[in-house]
């Protein structure tokens, strides 16, 4: 029996997230995962793989607010309030699509381009703006949505995996370095590379593609700094090479909205 064994949230791309004991499945993820991004004076996105110091600002939901927080600077929250509207609607590119979003304002940019020590702004993906999951690999089911995550709305992951992947490894690796939204307990490990077909709580899941790693994974979550020794993938691509991919994950669809818990059954069809 497979369940559902943790669930996290991203709100702003490649910031630290959190894990919730329940979330709501929209349209385009869970609720507020991955809605704001950072994007520099082009408007072009950014990562973690440009600013590993992303890893160490840390995000909570706190009163319909967004909360930022910097675990090494010495700054002051920054606080969002959480709205729909479009504001001065501007077009941000990320990967290979122009999307329309809101920027955040002035004092957020101010905000994080002293903590990270580079011009940024923070922009928001209002309900208006419609970006339709990755149209480059192949798995492009029409009609689905994503928000600013790098090309579909979830990721699943196996415990199972990430513990046989640890056995391998000098020391443990939290699971936080994959950034998955679902994790699942039971089955065995890497399972999660042929699951097609699942529902948690009666909502539909696909499992399209399984996902290729950027470097990010080498960069630890507790102190933002990037491995010198290469790892977690050095130890991926040993084993976890397809066609010069290193494949960590299941990038994930859904059809349907409700709510999903710590403790559902993922239910294989």
């Amino acid at each position: 029996m497979l369940t559902v064994s943790q669930l996290f949230v991203f709100p702003v791309k490649s910031l630290a997230g959190f894990p919730v004991p329940a979330a709501v499945v929209t349209d385009r993820g869970l609720q507020h995962d991955r809605r704001w991004m950072l994007v520099d004076a082009h408007n072009q996105f950014l990562t973690l793989r440009e600013y590993p110091k992303m890893a160490l600002l840390h995000t909570a939901l706190i009163d319909n607010q967004l909360v930022v927080t910097s675990g090494e600077q010495p700054a002051s929250p920054l606080t969002i309030p959480i709205r729909d509207d479009n504001g001065d609607g501007e077009d941000v590119t990320i990967w290979n699509a122009t999307v329309r979003a809101r920027s955040e304002g002035k004092e957020a940019a101010d905000w994080f381009s002293d903590v990270l020590g580079g011009y940024c702004k923070l922009v928001f993906m209002p309900e208006s703006s419609n970006r339709p999951v990755d149209t480059t690999s192949g798995y492009h089911p029409a009609g689905k949505l994503t928000s600013f995550a790098d090309a579909y709305p979830f990721l699943l992951l196996g415990e199972a995996s990430m513990n046989e992947l640890n056995s391998r490894l000098p020391e443990p690796y939290s699971i936080l370095r994959f950034r998955p939204n679902i994790v699942f307990a039971g089955g065995t490990p890497y399972q999660e590379d042929e699951i097609e077909h699942f529902t948690i709580n009666g909502i539909s899941f696909t499992g399209l593609e399984n996902c290729a790693r950027c470097k990010i994974p080498n960069v630890d979550p507790a102190t933002g700094m990037v491995s010198p020794t290469n790892q977690p993938l050095k130890t991926l691509a040993g084993y976890r090479n397809v066609n010069r991919n290193i494949i960590f994950g299941r990038n994930t669809v859904h059809s349907g909205t409700g709510t999903i818990r710590v403790g559902d059954a993922l239910i294989l069809q």
